[in-house]
């Protein structure tokens, strides 16, 4: 069975325009990569864990504060590796200079033995539709598109 991921869409609008918060990733890997990179506040779903309790725990972990509001389904999306991402959309409004993530330990510089802590998440930003598009993982692209098919922007 594939893993299973679940996140959250969260979206406000200012100043009249639909603007998504995205999250880059911590850690070297992705420290000077840029479109394509980001993401929805996501990640593993423990076993026996209900989905959306895992999207708003997992979006407690990335962001440091937690996400209250109405959440809707917008669907399951399988990444080109076979993760499942299952996402919800919010409307909240959050401070994305004020994210802070939990972090993660890993050998760095590879092959060192030397552990090194990274944040899970390194920052965070709003987004206009276009462009969260090009900054969105190609995998979870699907889920700006279902959403947007799915409501009524004014």
């Amino acid at each position: 069975m594939p893993k299973r991921s679940a996140g959250l869409l969260i979206h406000r609008t200012k100043a009249g325009i639909l603007e998504f918060l995205l999250v880059h990733p911590g850690g070297p890997f992705w420290a000077r990569k840029d479109e394509g990179a980001w993401s929805i506040p996501k990640g593993l779903i423990e076993e026996n864990e209900d989905e959306l309790a895992a999207a708003r725990r997992e979006a407690g972990e990335e962001l440091g504060i937690v996400i209250e509001g109405s959440f809707e389904p917008v669907g399951s999306y399988r990444q080109a590796g076979g993760k499942i991402v299952i996402a919800w959309s919010v409307e909240a409004d959050v401070d994305a200079n004020a994210v802070k993530s939990n972090m993660f330990t890993m050998e760095w510089p590879p092959r060192s033995g030397a552990m090194k802590e990274f944040p899970e998440v390194d920052r965070a930003g709003w987004f206009s539709l276009a462009e969260a598009s090009l900054k969105i993982l190609s995998g979870q692209r699907a889920i700006l598109d279902d959403f947007m098919g799915s409501h009524k922007v004014d």
